[in-house]
């Protein structure tokens, strides 16, 4: 395994001291949590994965502060600590950013887990400072890092070292997509006019209230007269002549984003020419600026798109549909599930092996390609991480198949246990023992997607923007395969079974 940038060294320092934790009676359920807890503590570091982790963090720190002294580089090293352990404590608790630091205040377990001190007072990282943990490292850096744990508890040697009854199997693997959904409303033409409004609505008024005020009447009327038109919207469904109301309302929309749009502009002009005159930091207005930018940007595209779908009731293509204003990478992705036909969000890719560790992830900015296409990538991913022979038999659902891929398996001597699509060749493979048992256990991997993403990712997803997303699912991987790491059986509690 090659780290992405070469290792920086971790600097001397003194140990956080913390009282003996207390010991529980009576709660099973407790004692259960704390064991799996300490085992976890054990696992990252035998595994190497903490020690690879800060170092990285020293090697991004030095590149951004070359002169940096050595006390801000202790300090450094101290937070990167705490960052893993806050992440990884918080993916295992599945709290937000406020919840976990209210519970790490109430709790000594968690505070011996991450690390603080709690000799003289306790004290525990704030919300905004575990949101900066949030984003300590980009996804492409923690990667490795992640896969490091994998051949950790794969090779026989290493496995001795986690104190695994029985080295991590990495040879038969499961695939399988699923959709990310992002946290917007849902996609319907008055909403998106409705969400434009008052965006623009709202940073109009804030302009005004730092002293910018160019001639308009009450930003609230302007909001009052869009909110009260999205009222209108659904109650027009009742109506006798229901299209036609609808339609009625949505034009009295278009008109009220026009003027609101107008009067967006001359705000934002005055904002960047005379920001020096409110009490904002460059920065600050900035970031007003850029959001306005974003609504207005989008605005005629928009406008088109309500005309054509909802007036004109003609198609337009998904590549020129707007699903939100705010996530503007976010897809239609058609599932065709009791639930709903169609998620919007993005497309991500688990692969998991016997006992449910992820190996691979990906999850997809622009419409993910089909699933047939996606095996070849994904199986070049693990092989390097991995190394090439290491899996020997893969299996999905019949999305996956195809005469490439076949084809692909069979060259790379891998048994190729993917549903096939035609009825007669699932029939005659029914009768391979081999293909009948994958088939069986991959009904496993949509329970492992469900507890990935019920149960380690936020619900919904609160992270902004591809990348944010992208950073949090590959966080995301590393409690999980922990968590899962835990569960198995280790060699001192097979010797007091023997």
């Amino acid at each position: 395994m090659k780290n992405p940038s070469p290792a920086a060294a971790i600097l001397p320092f003194q140990p956080t001291l913390c009282p003996a934790l207390l010991v529980v009676l009576g709660n099973g359920d407790y004692q259960a949590f704390e064991a799996r807890l300490r085992r976890i503590d054990q696992l990252l570091l035998l595994s190497g994965v903490e020690k690879s982790f800060v170092e990285q963090c020293l090697v991004r720190f030095d590149r951004q502060f070359p002169a940096a002294k050595t006390q801000a580089l202790v300090r450094h090293q101290r937070h990167s600590y705490r960052a893993l352990r806050c992440n990884v404590l918080r993916g295992l608790l599945g709290e937000d950013y406020r919840g976990l630091s209210r519970r790490r205040a109430e709790g000594p377990l968690f505070r011996w887990f991450c690390g603080l001190e709690e000799l003289a007072a306790v004290r525990v990282p704030g919300k905004s400072t575990l949101q900066a943990y949030a984003h300590w490292l980009p996804a492409e850096t923690m990667r490795p890092i992640i896969e490091q744990l994998i051949p950790a508890a794969h090779q026989p040697a290493r496995a001795s070292v986690l104190e695994l009854a029985h080295g991590l199997e990495l040879e038969t693997v499961w695939l399988d997509t699923t959709c990310l959904k992002t946290n917007i409303h849902f996609p319907v033409a008055w909403v998106l006019l409705g969400d434009a409004g008052r965006t623009l609505m709202k940073a109009t008024r804030l302009i005004r209230a730092h002293g910018l005020k160019p001639r308009l009447a009450a930003p609230e009327d302007f909001l009052k007269a869009m909110n009260r038109l999205s009222i209108q919207m659904p109650h027009a469904r009742r109506a006798r002549d229901s299209k036609k109301q609808r339609q009625k309302i949505l034009r009295l929309m278009k008109q009220q984003v026009k003027v609101v749009a107008g009067h967006a502009r001359r705000h934002r002009a005055r904002l960047a020419q005379e920001w020096a005159q409110t009490d904002w930091t460059r920065p600050q207005a900035e970031q007003v600026l850029r959001r306005m930018d974003g609504v207005l940007a989008l605005l005629l595209q928009v406008q088109k798109q309500v005309h054509e779908r909802s007036i004109g009731a003609r198609r337009l293509d998904n590549a020129d549909k707007v699903l939100s204003l705010y996530e503007t990478d976010t897809r239609g992705i058609v599932r065709g599930k009791a639930g709903g036909e169609v998620e919007f969000g993005n497309t991500l890719l688990l692969a998991e092996q016997r006992d449910g560790v992820i190996v691979d992830w990906q999850l997809h900015r622009n419409s993910a390609p089909a699933d047939a296409r996606q095996l070849a990538e994904s199986l070049e991913r693990m092989e390097k991480a991995h190394g090439i022979g290491t899996i020997r038999a893969l299996g999905a659902d019949r999305g996956f198949s195809s005469a490439t891929n076949q084809t692909l398996l069979e060259a790379q001597g891998i048994y190729d246990g993917i549903c096939p699509k035609n009825p007669a060749r699932r029939k005659e493979r029914m009768t391979e023992e081999q293909f009948v048992t994958m088939q069986r256990r991959r009904s496993q991997t949509e329970g492992r997607i469900a507890i990935f993403k019920n149960g380690f990712m936020e619900r919904p997803l609160r992270a902004k923007g591809h990348e944010h997303r992208e950073q949090a699912v590959t966080w995301q991987v590393l409690p999980h395969n922990l968590w899962v790491l835990a569960r198995l059986e280790q060699k001192q509690a097979m010797a007091l079974a023997a």
